[in-house]
C-alpha cells in the first residue's frame, strides 16, 4: 500500500515537473498573441467613462473566462474526434477580425468631432443618456474579440503538447487560459486605472510626487490613443497571420520571400525579420475589405426588415 502510495506521488511528481516544462513552452510560443491581446483589450474598454473603467474591465474578464471555459475542453475535443476542424475554425475567426479591423478604421475617418460647444454637450448628454447601451456593446464586442484570440493561444499551447498525456494536455492549457487571462486583464487594469492614479499624486504634498502625477495626467490619453491604434493594427496583425498559416500557398509565399530577402547584403536580416509581418497586415487588410464588401453585398440583397 505504502509503496503504491509513493509510486502514484512519483507519478503525480513527473507529471508536475513535464506540466510546469511544457507551461512555460506553451507560455513563450503564445507570447505574440499574448501581446496583441492586451493591446486590443486595452483598447476596446477606452472611452468609457472613469467611474466604470474596472466593472468594464471586470466584465470582459469574465467574458474572458468563460470563453475559455468553453474553448479548452471544445479544443481538445476536436483534437481528438476532428482534428481537421481546428484550422478552418480559427480562419473563419482571423476573417472576423479583419473585418473589425477594417470597419473600426471606416469608423475612424467618419467619426465627426464636435464643432461647436453646443455640439459637444449635445454629444456628451447623447452618450450620458446611451451609457448603458454603449458598456454593453463594448463588452460583447472586447469578449468577442478575446474568443478568437484565446481560441488561436489555445490552439497554439495544444500544437506545443500534442505528444504528451490527455492529462498533461488538460493541465498545460488549463494553467495557460489561467495566467492569460489574470495577467491580460490586470494589466488591462492598471492602464486603464493610469490617470486615477496620476490625479491622487497630483494631489499629495510631496513636489516630487506631483510632478510625476502630472506626467501620468499627461501621458494617459497619449497611451490609450497609442492602444486604439496599435489594437486596431493587431486585429489586422493577428487575422492575417491566421490566414496567412492557415492557407499554404501564403504560408510558403511568406517562407519564399523571407528567404531571398534575408540575402541582401548589410540589411537582409532586418528586412527578413519585418516581412513576416508586412504581409500578415497586408493580408489581413486585403481580406477585411473583401469581407467587409461580401457582408454589405449580402445586406444590400437581404436588407434587414424593420420592425414599427
Amino acid at each position: 500500500m505504502a509503496s503504491s502510495l509513493l509510486l502514484l506521488l512519483d507519478d503525480i511528481a513527473t507529471v508536475l515537473d513535464d506540466v510546469a516544462v511544457m507551461s512555460k513552452m506553451a507560455a513563450k510560443k503564445t507570447a505574440g498573441v499574448l501581446g496583441d491581446d492586451l493591446a486590443l483589450n486595452a483598447q476596446q474598454v477606452s472611452g468609457v467613462r472613469a467611474d466604470r473603467e474596472l466593472p468594464v474591465v471586470w466584465g470582459v474578464a469574465k467574458g474572458s473566462f468563460i470563453n475559455k471555459l468553453i474553448l479548452v475542453p471544445l479544443a481538445l475535443l476536436i483534437s481528438v474526434v476532428a482534428p481537421w476542424l481546428i484550422n478552418p475554425l480559427l480562419m473563419i475567426g482571423g476573417l472576423f477580425l479583419c473585418y473589425e479591423g477594417v470597419e473600426k478604421v471606416l469608423h475612424s475617418l467618419h467619426h465627426k468631432k464636435a464643432a461647436t460647444a453646443e455640439e459637444a454637450v449635445e454629444k456628451l448628454v447623447k452618450d450620458e443618456t446611451d451609457l448603458v447601451t454603449y458598456e454593453k456593446e463594448k463588452i460583447k464586442g472586447a469578449i468577442r474579440t478575446d474568443f478568437i484570440l484565446s481560441a488561436e493561444i489555445v490552439v497554439i499551447s495544444l500544437g506545443t503538447v500534442a505528444a504528451a498525456s490527455f492529462i498533461s494536455k488538460v493541465t498545460v492549457l488549463s494553467i495557460i487560459a489561467i495566467i492569460m487571462t489574470v495577467g491580460v486583464y490586470g494589466f488591462v487594469a492598471m492602464i486603464v486605472k493610469i490617470d486615477d492614479l496620476g490625479l491622487y499624486l497630483t494631489q499629495q504634498t510631496s513636489n516630487v510626487k506631483q510632478s510625476i502625477g502630472r506626467g501620468l495626467l499627461a501621458f494617459a490619453p497619449k497611451l490609450m490613443k497609442t492602444l486604439t491604434i496599435v489594437g486596431t493594427i493587431a486585429m489586422f496583425l493577428v487575422g492575417g497571420g491566421i490566414i496567412a498559416h492557415t492557407i499554404p500557398l501564403l504560408h510558403h509565399f511568406t517562407e519564399d520571400t523571407t528567404d531571398h530577402l534575408e540575402l541582401i547584403p548589410n540589411v537582409g536580416n532586418i528586412i527578413g525579420a519585418i516581412t513576416p509581418t508586412l504581409i500578415n497586415f497586408a493580408v489581413g487588410m486585403i481580406a477585411g475589405v473583401i469581407v467587409l464588401l461580401v457582408v454589405s453585398l449580402i445586406q444590400k440583397l437581404w436588407p434587414k426588415k424593420v420592425t414599427s
